[in-house]
């Protein structure tokens, strides 16, 4: 994120790196076997990525997302990579209806679960804010209480099945930037609750693990398309991403970080030096190219 943050990164990034990817943790494809697992916003970039890794991995999948034809591809391509099973279900995460409805087919096709990985996300513009609060209400909607209403649905059978809980945030929820003020919001709310969650859950000793996922910028069509024009750095793959995601939630993480040595530095920088970071930020957009 300009210059200075790159010369940052590698230095701190190094001296970072086995404390946030211990040695000790060995990470098994044989963990997904046959795990009956649940990934929204399924249906194209790191949803759907994950739902190929999981197949390979021989899971049973449940996928959820809006548009119906993707599904039904994203589903027949994880049967043809060994899917134990897959399946799908249609509709939009601020439907108050459908996180029952998800919860109830996993009941009953499988009669339990054993991972809910949230990863569903609304539209929003890389942009001023305008003061549409109107917008602000719907995007919390989407991507904070939708994710609220899901895990609490899918609890009762997580902890029958001593499961977990992914949730895919972002470095915006962490460290906040300009032209991201309602998303960021809602990135924010769901690291607030969910680990707020995570110590209730532990204080209950249901063991049930939530695993936080704190994103830099991927290389998913709608990032791309929706921050090209104005950061000009190079986005990270979504594959290997969703492969860090899917490995997190089974090792039963507190937090991904992806990429590992860019978010852990920037979020380092931001505790030491918040006002520092900020300039850096603001001097590595292309601000120019901003629409009001």
């Amino acid at each position: 994120m300009g210059l200075l943050l790159k010369i940052f990164i590698p230095l701190l990034g190094a001296a970072l790196a086995f404390y946030f990817y211990p040695a000790s943790e060995n990470f098994n494809e044989e963990m997904l076997r046959w795990k009956r697992v649940i990934v929204t916003g399924a249906s194209s970039g790191i949803g759907e990525q994950m739902a190929y890794h999981l197949a390979r991995m021989e899971a049973h999948l449940l996928l959820t997302a809006r548009t119906e034809a993707k599904l039904q591809k994203v589903v027949e391509r994880c049967l043809e990579l060994g899917a134990a099973s897959a399946r799908y279900i249609i509709g939009s995460m601020d439907s108050p209806t459908l996180p029952e409805e998800v919860l109830r087919e996993a009941e009953n096709a499988w009669g339990g679960l054993d991972m809910l990985i949230l990863n569903h996300i609304g539209q929003s513009g890389f942009t001023y804010f305008n003061g549409d609060v109107e917008h602000v209400r719907k995007l919390m909607e989407i991507n904070f209480v939708s994710y609220v209403a899901l895990a609490t649905a899918a609890l009762p059978m997580l902890k029958e099945s001593e499961g977990s809980i992914v949730v895919v945030s972002s470095i915006a929820g962490r460290s906040s930037g300009p032209f991201t003020a309602p998303y960021s919001a809602t990135k924010f709310a769901l690291d607030g609750f969910f680990s707020s969650l995570r110590q209730e859950l532990i204080i209950d000793k249901a063991n049930v693990s939530i695993t936080l996922c704190i994103l830099g910028y991927i290389n998913t069509e709608s990032a791309v398309r929706a921050v090209s024009h104005v950061i000009p750095d190079t986005p990270a793959p979504k594959e290997e991403c969703a492969l860090e995601i899917i490995r997190g939630g089974a090792l039963r993480r507190r937090e991904v970080r992806y990429p590992p040595w860019t978010v852990s530095s920037i979020l380092l920088i931001r505790s030491i030096a918040p006002e520092f970071l900020d300039s850096i930020i603001r001097r590595s957009y292309r601000v120019e190219n901003v629409r009001r």
